[in-house]
């Protein structure tokens, strides 16, 4: 029946009568919600994947343990997560490098990278202060950044030192491996060396 048009039932519901490649008897709601969830699914991997990982580190966080490190990648030995970066602020570039040194030099670090003139915007005591700070951007071994925390600590100018640690999950293998040879000597992180 050539030229005859068959009304389609479109997404919203509504129906048409322009010609449609396929017939399907699957109602209208339901064939949206499946084409709907075909469309989003790739957009939605990455997300997920990452939702997997939270309730490991939500139990860690909680137990006070780090969590169980996941096998290395396939070839590199890298173990995601085994370094971090560790972020302090200074209040000026001669307490940063004074503080960058000393943790090379003690093995806590491999590398310090100084990032001078940032702004930083906080409370404080009830009052919103701005000052201009330097900010350490230091990579250690995970393991490690107890230790690298309490140092800091001990020879920081401000009442509250900032530090705080990422894990890196991925990055360049040999620098990560360069990384973890540089901190290696530190046998226990809980005596400072």
């Amino acid at each position: 029946m050539r030229g005859e048009r068959t009304p389609v039932i479109l997404l919203s519901g509504g129906v048409s009568d322009r010609p449609r490649p396929f017939r399907s008897s699957t109602p209208g709601p339901l064939r949206a919600a499946l084409l709907l969830s075909l469309l989003w699914m790739p957009a939605l991997l990455p997300v997920v994947s990452r939702l997997l990982l939270l309730p490991r580190a939500l139990l860690s966080m909680a137990s006070g343990s780090p969590p169980t490190q996941p096998s290395p990648a396939l070839g590199s030995g890298y173990v995601p997560g085994s370094i971090s970066a560790a972020f302090v602020t200074c209040p000026n570039e001669k307490v940063a490098k004074e503080i960058a040194r000393a943790v090379v030099e003690k093995r806590l670090a491999a590398c310090v990278n100084l990032i001078p003139q940032i702004t930083s915007i906080y409370e404080w005591k009830g009052k919103i202060e701005e000052d201009s700070e330097v900010l350490m951007m230091i990579k250690t071994q995970s393991s490690l950044v107890p230790a690298l925390t309490d140092f800091v600590r001990s020879v920081h100018p401000y009442e509250v030192a900032e530090v705080i640690a990422l894990p890196v999950e991925q990055g360049n293998y040999p620098y990560l491996h360069w990384v973890r040879q540089a901190t290696e000597s530190v046998s226990d992180p809980t005596v400072l060396p």
